[in-house]
Parts: C-alpha cells; structure tokens; sequence
C-alpha cells in the first residue's frame, strides 16, 4: 500500500480516516476538497484542477480522499489500493450533521487560506452537503460495487469498510504491519 485512494460518501470519515493511516505509514495525505476550493466557495477549473492532482499524485506514495469522479482518470490508474468508506446511510448522515453543526458553531477554516467556512444558512440550503448526502448515497453506492467488478481497476486491491469497528481494526492491522 503505497497509492492509496478513500472513498465514501460525505460525511462518511474519509479525511478523518484518510489522516490517521497517513500517520500510520508516513505517507502524504491529499485532500482533494482542498484542492478543489478556492477562496469565497469558488471551484477551481477542471484543467487546474486536475493539473493540481497530477502534480500532488506524482510522488511515488501517496493517501488520496475524495470523490470527484471527473478525476478518476489521473490518480486512479495509479493507485494501488482503494480503500472505500461504505457506512450505513444513518451513520453517515449522523457524522454529516454533526460535522457540519460543529463547522457552522464555530466557523472555523475548512481548508487554510480560504476563507470557507461552514454556516447554518448554508447547511439548510439548496446547495447543503447534508441534502448532497441523500442526493448521491445511493448511486455513491452502485459506482463503486460496479468498480469492484471492473476489469478496467482489477489492479487494485480494494478494501470495503463497512462499520466503524471495521475501521478500527483496519487501522489497528496497518499500525501493527507497519511495526514490523
């Protein structure tokens, strides 16, 4: 494991995960949210955007969260491991909310030198990341068992975590690998 990407839906702990294997084996973590957004929620361009991810996935070790599938094509023919974050639908929208809560409660930076910041009008509006969880959750879903099967991925070791005890002993097994 030395190219790997997390998925999972928003909400689902993908960068909470995603930083404590960094820290497990050492290896860069890239956000590709914050890549993605520029100051005062603006997007960045495609064609900067994945010229970004080019450049960030040119090393050769790397952890990789997120979903933009539009990228797919730069970093995944490169990875080695995908590690897919598929929590239930009420555990994830538990985590969304929650985070988000918090984001907006205390207006802190969600990605340095933006500026961004989480607010409740924002949480309950049309553009919300909670109403983004339901809109995608399933089809998140069937594109990623459709990935699993997929000759196009088959050389990559994927890795389908289900509970947030999976989780643990995941990491509990990559820590415990690592030490030897």
């Amino acid at each position: 494991m030395k190219r790997i990407i997390v998925i999972g839906v928003t909400g689902s702990g993908k960068s909470t995960f995603s930083k404590k294997l960094s820290n497990i084996l050492g290896l860069k973590y890239i956000q590709l949210d914050e890549l993605f957004w520029l100051p005062n929620w603006e997007m960045t361009p495609d064609d900067q955007f994945f010229k970004k991810i080019d450049e960030a996935t040119k090393d050769s070790s790397w952890i990789i969260d997120g979903n933009y599938n539009r990228t797919n094509h730069i970093h995944w023919p490169k990875a080695d491991t995908v590690i897919w974050i598929d929590l239930p639908l009420w555990l994830t929208f538990y985590q969304n909310l929650s985070r988000s809560f918090n984001r907006a409660l205390f207006r802190k930076e969600i990605w340095e030198g933006t500026g961004n910041k989480e607010s409740f009008s924002r949480m309950f509006s049309k553009d919300s990341i909670v109403r983004w969880l339901f809109k995608t959750y399933r089809p998140h879903k069937k594109r990623n068992e459709d990935r699993l099967k997929s000759i196009e991925y088959s050389h990559i070791n994927f890795h389908r975590l289900r509970s947030r005890r999976e989780i643990s002993d995941f990491l509990l097994m990559v820590a415990k690998r690592s030490d030897t």
